[in-house]
């Protein structure tokens, strides 16, 4: 069965997140400002089951959308470096302008083996070192698509961040690409996201299905609120189905 997930919520407002005792069972479908279930035939592309979230944020706002978008898990395993690597693939081919990943998860980085790459002289590096952020850069594929990987140096650089270094580097991302799609650890491990996404456009919470719960789901979002970070909204993954997915696409 292929992976599948489901755009539970755009934050525009003040809002209840959910409104079922569980995330998991989130399974209607709505207009926004409630769910959107996005179900995709396992015979089409990974990268169309994500395609409607980038719509939604990043395409369909136009002059309004987001340029620098933090993904951030609620707990481990949630699958937030998948979603975020599909996301960025699925921009770059929406879009002219040009993307970057970047795997601000140093404790536990992920984006290089999306594409399996090695995981070397990235960010990490970046942030204890004075070369020109574009020596940290790697292409990928489609041709407007690149990513800054983790680093070697991750255990050296956990503290910076949070650090004025940090924010130095993504400014000068920034001014090299149009978009900065940008991986964190997971909330339930640190507070990175939350730092990161102060100095961003807005994060996206990635829930996991049959495990994230809607009290976690609330407590991350009004963790951001406090911290005056827009969320931007929030994708369930890693959903299953009671029936073969062959059948439930036919229903």
């Amino acid at each position: 069965m292929s992976r599948n997930f489901e755009l539970l919520q755009q934050f525009g407002r003040d809002q209840q997140i959910f409104e079922h005792p569980d995330v998991a069972g989130v399974g209607e479908v709505f207009v926004e400002p409630a769910a959107v279930s996005i179900v995709v035939p396992p015979d089409k592309p990974e990268i169309q089951e994500v395609k409607t979230l980038i719509q939604r944020v990043f395409v369909f706002p136009a002059s309004q959308a987001p340029h620098t978008v933090v993904f951030a898990g609620t707990e481990s395993g949630s699958g937030c470096s998948w979603i975020c690597a599909r996301a960025a693939e699925a921009l770059a081919y929406q879009v002219t302008g040009s993307v970057c990943l970047v795997d601000a998860n140093l404790g536990a980085p992920g984006l290089h083996q999306q594409f399996g790459i090695p995981n070397h002289h990235g960010l990490s590096d970046a942030l204890l070192h004075n070369e020109p952020m574009g020596v940290f850069v790697t292409p990928l594929s489609p041709p407007n698509l690149s990513i800054v990987s983790c680093g070697s140096a991750a255990e050296g650089a956990q503290g910076l961040l949070t650090s004025n270094r940090m924010w130095t580097r993504l400014k000068e991302l920034r001014s090299m690409f149009d978009y900065a799609l940008i991986d964190t650890s997971a909330m339930n491990s640190s507070r990175e996201s939350i730092a990161l996404g102060a100095v961003s456009d807005g994060v996206i919470l990635v829930l996991k299905a049959n495990s994230s719960r809607k009290e976690t789901a609330r407590n991350a979002v009004q963790e951001f609120q406090a911290a005056k970070v827009k969320v931007l909204g929030a994708v369930l993954n890693q959903r299953t189905f009671p029936i073969p997915e062959s059948i439930y696409s036919k229903l």
